[in-house]
């Protein structure tokens, strides 16, 4: 089932305008403090101010007023015409009776008028595949405006957690921070009671200087990856904010759903309309080859009145009606060839259907692949960190007992940030795969 039906998309622009209204408020009228943001406050700011979402959301109400049965042309057309001339004329006129009429310069008016209808009775059904076109439109601009939604949570979610995989980046830096700053403590405690030398001493604030060296590029990492986000917001780029969260994997996602809600996409919803889009062209093209009929009716005034004639005054009123019969027999075969065309333009719209569940199944089978195995490696990794941790604590205890050298230290310290930093890449890589396999079949919620 799409979620992103219309009136879902209008329950979900109510609780935009709900969060983002207090929440811009409250955010972003004072940059020079940092915010917390949440990820469904971060979506529901992106929806409200993402341009392209904007644009198409006037396409989807553009298309909604051109559904209309007056724009197919199956109503009737009514229009009134009025004219009114004054002339003044010579007028020269010999009678049978033997009468002459001679004027110079004589006045006259003639004033004409009609209103008129006109309504189609036939015209091969392409009134009604017309309208049913723009049906067709007016739902495949709401598949777009889907797209384009869940391309932009998608989006969305990625780059905050991103922001948390840089922040979970720094956390290993500052732990490892904190084993260099106290190694380099017990290092001066033993060179002060002559029990170290300055190459320990030496080594252990290089190790340190590195590390902090480590941390301001990190702190570039983390502040670039919140302008990304920003970016995605459509806000200023210097917003100060504050993510406090942590990647959470969700763990039941099965291929064989994510397959099978593949044709849920609003991309495939959208390439299936335009297959019916491209047939209803097709059969209106088709019935420009038919005959068309037309009932009309009028009702006209016309007065002609002049200071000179033998005809003084004429005036005629009254109603009239009829039918219109219009039979196309030869055009050089131009109708023929369209519906040709039309029917071409059909058989690719299909083409591009397959491409795209074909392009779709194949993302996601990969996609899924990666996420699956990203599970298995995230449980073990898990251990690994906690071990590394662990023999990083017992070392550097056995380190201020001089039972270990400084050697075996700094071992210790790359085992645990190397071990953090799998585990952190694992969580995102198959944070970002989930996410992407719930774009593919359409089932992201927020």
């Amino acid at each position: 089932m799409n979620i992103f039906t219309k009136t879902n998309i209008m329950a979900m622009n109510k609780r935009i305008k709900f969060f983002s209204g207090s929440l811009l408020c409250f955010l972003f009228s004072l940059p020079a403090f940092s915010q917390s943001l949440s990820l469904p406050d971060a979506i529901s700011i992106a929806l409200q101010n993402n341009l392209n979402i904007q644009i198409l959301k006037n396409n989807a109400e553009i298309t909604e007023i051109n559904n209309y049965i007056g724009v197919a042309g199956g109503l009737p057309v009514i229009t009134a015409n009025v004219s009114d001339n004054e002339q003044v004329t010579g007028v020269y006129q010999k009678l049978n009776t033997g009468t002459i009429i001679k004027r110079p310069g004589a006045v006259g008016n003639a004033l004409n008028s009609s209103v008129n209808a006109n309504i189609l009775l036939y015209n091969g059904s392409r009134v009604t595949s017309t309208k049913k076109r723009l049906e067709e439109l007016q739902a495949q601009s709401q598949e777009y405006l889907n797209s384009e939604i869940q391309d932009l949570v998608a989006a969305v979610m990625t780059a905050f957690y991103d922001v948390i995989r840089q922040q979970s980046y720094m956390n290993t830096i500052d732990r490892s921070l904190d084993v260099s700053q106290k190694r380099l403590e017990i290092v001066k405690a033993q060179q002060n009671v002559g029990m170290a030398n300055n190459a320990d001493l030496f080594q252990s604030q290089i190790d340190l200087n590195a590390l902090l060296q480590a941390k301001q590029s990190q702190q570039l990492a983390i502040d670039q990856s919140k302008v990304t986000l920003m970016q995605l917001l459509t806000v200023s780029p210097d917003t100060l904010i504050n993510i406090s969260d942590t990647i959470v994997v969700d763990q039941t996602v099965v291929l064989g759903d994510i397959l099978s809600s593949i044709r849920n996409n609003p991309d495939i919803i959208a390439a299936d309309q335009q297959i019916r889009i491209n047939e209803l062209i097709s059969k209106e093209t088709a019935a420009l080859r038919y005959p068309t009929l037309r009932a009309t009716t009028s009702y006209s005034f016309n007065r002609s009145q002049i200071s000179a004639s033998n005809i003084l005054l004429n005036q005629t009123n009254g109603f009239y009606g009829g039918l219109n019969l219009g039979i196309p027999i030869y055009n050089g075969s131009i109708y023929k060839r369209q519906r040709k065309i039309a029917d071409i333009n059909t058989k690719n719209a299909a083409l591009t259907k397959d491409m795209l569940i074909r392009d779709y199944t194949a993302g996601a089978v990969k996609t899924y692949q990666a996420y699956s195995n990203g599970l298995q490696q995230i449980e073990a990794q898990q251990k690994n960190v906690e071990l590394a941790g662990k023999l990083l604590d017992l070392v550097l205890m056995r380190f201020q007992l001089r039972q270990a050298t400084i050697l075996e230290v700094e071992q210790a310290q790359q085992s645990f940030e190397n071990a953090s930093y799998t585990l952190t890449n694992l969580s995102f890589a198959t944070k970002a795969s989930e996410v992407e396999l719930k774009r593919i079949a359409n089932q992201i919620k927020f």
